[in-house]
């Protein structure tokens, strides 16, 4: 009986000091893995690169890492030093640029095709008259979703409309630039329609139907448009000073946005100021009063990251089917241009490259990005507020893509370390 009961104890001693080397080898992996991540934004922000930075990297239940760098803002209008600047924290509102495609608008769309309203293959003259015409008959509401619809890529509204009427009216009537369904041309314009869609189907603005029905119920308390007039935030990200690079996407042709039909001349109402908390995507603050399927909302990290457990959990938030299996599904499967509906999934991507399969996420103009890797239940959102620094040399922007990707290969890194347990 002693023999037994001593075999006993070495055995469960045995397990003991395996489970202990196992926890010390993920500890380790973590804090390797955190080492990195702080040396890449550290080391951006000592350089002047980038300003300042909020990263969260949540794997299953738990967050790995959620931290921030830097300074919410550093630099006036003027490009003077702030003195003391602004400091970062997780708790800041960031403008998230294209990310309200995905959050708010590819969303709603989702809550609309779940409760049988709208249909994914419907045409969008089903809903909207102006494309009822022989160029635009065929376009589905997928073909929004994918950026396959031949739309502009980029059009800027507010040299003939000042509201989100007139420019729902101005996207009806412009012409196609490309066949519908014959390439994937990434465009802004096709998710302004995609929210007009919502509001004729739910009969509510786009942002109370977001409101009421995506960020209530999530208790995403902090994700709003126009934050200056809708709640009392004090802590939020600036962004660019004025709107410098969208001017020059109106005056430089070499852009590749020359509209033949605009004299650039023609409008001057550009901002001369800092932006902070006003959006900085020009059609959504100059001709959609700071409201946009395309741009507009605002949100801090742990406000993302509820949304993003959603997903990730496939559309169950707790107990409750927020959104059904099939779906989630649906939206996050490939089309034949490798990209889901409204989400990235193109491994190939810069900031998600060599994803495994399933992997999806988006990216903002702002700095903002959202990667999800299902196969590992990990998701990294990174938030960099890169426009503050100002305009490089070149008349461009820090590219911050190669910042996201050395992120994602670190925690592609972090998890073949912890499955080689």
């Amino acid at each position: 009986m002693r023999k037994q009961l001593l075999l006993i104890l070495i055995l469960l001693s045995a397990l003991s000091s395996v489970s202990n080397s196992q926890s010390i080898t993920t500890k380790t992996a973590r804090a390797n893995l955190i080492s990195v991540i702080d040396s890449i934004l550290q080391t951006k922000i000592d350089k002047d690169e980038i300003p300042g930075a909020v990263i969260e990297i949540k794997k299953e239940n738990q967050i790995i890492y959620e931290h921030s760098y830097g300074y919410a803002q550093k630099y006036d209008y003027s490009h003077r030093l702030l003195n003391p600047p602004e400091k970062m924290t997780v708790g800041h509102l960031f403008d998230i640029a294209s990310l309200t495609k995905v959050i708010g608008t590819t969303t709603s769309i989702m809550l609309l095709v779940d409760r049988g309203l709208v249909r994914i293959e419907d045409p969008v003259y089903k809903y909207i008259k102006a494309f009822d015409t022989p160029d635009k008959r065929e376009i589905t509401v997928r073909n929004l979703l994918t950026h396959t619809a031949g739309l502009y890529e980029w059009y800027p509204l507010y040299y003939s409309a000042s509201n989100k009427e007139e420019s729902y009216n101005l996207i009806g009537k412009l012409p196609l630039m490309f066949p519908v369904g014959a390439q994937r041309r990434y465009s802004d314009l096709g998710f302004v329609i995609l929210g007009e869609i919502v509001e004729i189907v739910s009969g509510l603005p786009l942002e109370k139907f977001e409101k009421q029905n995506i960020f209530l119920p999530l208790q995403m308390k902090n994700t709003t448009y126009n934050p200056l007039t809708t709640g009392n935030f004090k802590k939020i990200a600036a962004t660019s000073h004025g709107n410098p690079y969208e001017k020059r996407m109106v005056y430089d042709s070499t852009l590749g946005f020359k509209i033949k039909e605009i004299d650039p001349a023609q409008w001057n109402g550009w901002r001369t100021y800092t932006l902070r908390g006003e959006v900085n995507d020009g059609n959504a603050w100059y001709s959609n009063e700071g409201i946009s399927g395309a741009a507009g909302l605002f949100s801090t990290i742990d406000d993302l990251q509820k949304l993003v457990d959603m997903l990730i959990n496939k559309g169950k938030t707790g107990f409750r089917q927020f959104i059904s299996e099939k779906t989630i599904a649906t939206f996050l499967t490939k089309d034949k241009f490798n990209n889901g509906l409204g989400w990235m999934m193109d491994s190939d991507n810069s900031f998600m490259k060599n994803g495994p399969e399933g992997t999806f996420g988006h990216t903002g103009f702002t700095g903002t990005s959202i990667s999800v890797i299902p196969k590992y239940n990990i998701s990294v959102i990174l938030l960099i507020n890169r426009q503050n620094t100002g305009l490089l040399s070149t008349g461009e922007y820090y590219n911050v893509s190669p910042i996201r990707l050395q992120v994602f290969k670190a925690i592609l890194k972090y998890q073949k370390q912890i499955a080689e347990q």
